[in-house]
């Protein structure tokens, strides 16, 4: 048998033989006039136990591939095209063959452990329950009638949410928007995959920013765009860097998050913005900016997006009330020039025909009352003090063994720890004390960084979740 299991891969051996005796079958490697060699006899030449082997027979007989018949030995099945049965297709190679790629192994590793079992969660982006503005929503449910369209709406979106949200944008974030220049998304994740589908091509060159949220999602890698990264310092990006970029590669589009960006906490330089703004301006790049937190600013000072910079229309802006209000709303939106916002429409209305009207309707009701304001504030005091707290728990714990700028607003701190350690066994380490985080290689970044999140658990927890770390460090170090 010219064929080698690989033993350097995490996938069980018993699964790789059974996908090789599939694609066998499938393709005239084993005829269907002649036995499959023995398990004994494929132990034997594959030098592995004879239980693997029973193990991958078990897996094809299952799904309708082979038989086994005492005395007769094992044959590949007389029924394999279903002429009298039903066989079950072979999902593990359809997973495979699907064009849009699954999360990376250790984000499917954190969210994994997070539906097992209770742990101190500084890995989700996303508020915890207590600062979900609850009691007012019970109220706009309760005090008032819901009086929207049950039907499939707008191909934009209610007509009644985006002019709502147009004057959102105008008076929190200096932006002027009319209702027929945005789109309504089911948050701000379905907005990229629009843009990415709708605007972009395979082969097409963007920028992201590193280390950057955006690293991780496979909807770039999945869309074949040639992704290019720019570093992010105390001030963002640099626009010389973009520059150089673009003459290099023709850069196609630029995706940002400059305001209190995942995972640093970075705010884009004034002059930054500009400056990104004349280029996009002189080569014809347009920008696409991912906002969810510029109302989270902890010292009261302007943090207005790029978008409101904007005078050509040259950027895209993605924002959403998962970050601000309840991740469960499901609420998004995109504004930008009016034949863009149609043909992204024209494909949402393909994927879901709309959003759903019940979500629409609370989110118009919650953004216009007097509701909205007294929440901002309270969430931005709150999440303040949680800032503090994982600061000085840092601090407390972690002894100067760990760098770090202190975000002004967001809910999230980006951390390079100084000493060495294997990424992979330290958050291993944590998870069996009782803590998860995201380890720095997700989001692009070099050896060294974690970013925990400080949203989603109370100053006890923070500081219980970052003394937990720090043992699982200082164990590992001792290891060393």
């Amino acid at each position: 048998m010219d064929w080698k299991l690989d033993r350097a891969v995490k996938k069980p051996i018993y699964k790789q033989l059974a996908e090789y005796i599939e694609h066998g079958i499938a393709d005239g490697t084993f005829p269907p006039d002649k036995p499959l060699p023995s398990e004994r006899k494929l132990a034997s030449e594959l030098n592995v136990n004879r239980s693997t082997v029973v193990s991958a027979y078990d897996e094809l007989e299952a799904n309708g591939l082979i038989e086994r018949k005492r005395g007769s030995g094992t044959t590949i099945s007389k029924d394999i095209w279903g002429v009298t049965k039903k066989r079950v297709p072979s999902w593990n190679q359809y997973i495979k063959a699907g064009s849009f790629l699954p999360n990376v192994p250790v984000m499917q590793r954190i969210q994994k452990e997070l539906t097992v079992q209770k742990l101190i969660n500084l890995a989700s982006g996303e508020l915890s329950e207590d600062l979900f503005p609850t009691r007012f929503l019970q109220e706009i449910i309760s005090t008032r009638v819901f009086d929207g369209n049950l039907g499939y709406d707008h191909p934009q979106g209610n007509e009644n949410l985006r002019d709502t949200i147009g004057k959102h944008v105008g008076i929190y974030r200096g932006i002027e928007a009319s209702p027929s220049s945005i789109l309504i998304t089911s948050g701000a994740q379905q907005a990229l995959h629009l843009v990415v589908q709708c605007l972009l091509k395979p082969g097409d060159a963007i920028v992201l920013e590193d280390p950057s949220y955006h690293y991780g999602l496979p909807v770039f890698k999945s869309a074949g765009l040639k992704t290019f990264f720019l570093p992010v310092n105390r001030d963002g990006i640099n626009p010389e860097d973009l520059l150089f970029l673009h003459k290099r590669h023709r850069i196609k589009m630029i995706f940002l998050n400059p305001a209190f960006q995942n995972p640093t906490g970075v705010f884009l330089h004034k002059n930054r913005r500009q400056q990104i703004l004349e280029l996009s301006s002189q080569h014809g790049i347009p920008v696409v900016e991912d906002d969810p937190y510029s109302l989270t600013a902890f010292t009261g000072e302007d943090a207005s997006p790029l978008k409101s910079m904007d005078q050509h229309g040259n950027v895209l802006y993605i924002s959403s009330l998962s970050k601000v209000v309840a991740s469960g709303l499901r609420i998004g939106w995109v504004i930008g020039p009016k034949p863009v916002i149609e043909r992204l429409a024209d494909a949402k209305q393909q994927v879901d025909f709309g959003h759903g009207s019940f979500a629409q309707w609370m989110a118009n009701e919650f953004l216009k009352s007097s509701y909205f304001s007294i929440h901002i504030k309270s969430l931005v005091k709150q999440l303040k003090q949680r800032r503090n707290q994982i600061v000085t728990s840092m601090e407390t714990y972690l002894r100067g063994d760990v760098d770090f700028q202190v975000p002004q607003g967001g809910i999230h701190l980006w951390c390079k720890l100084k000493k060495e350690y294997n990424e992979l066994q330290l958050l291993e380490a944590s998870i069996k004390r009782g803590v998860i985080y995201v380890p720095g290689a997700t989001m692009g970044s070099e050896a060294g960084y974690v970013r925990f999140t400080y949203a989603r658990e109370t100053e006890e927890k923070i500081d219980e979740g970052i003394k937990k770390f720090a043992d699982a460090f200082y164990a590992m170090d001792k290891k060393l």
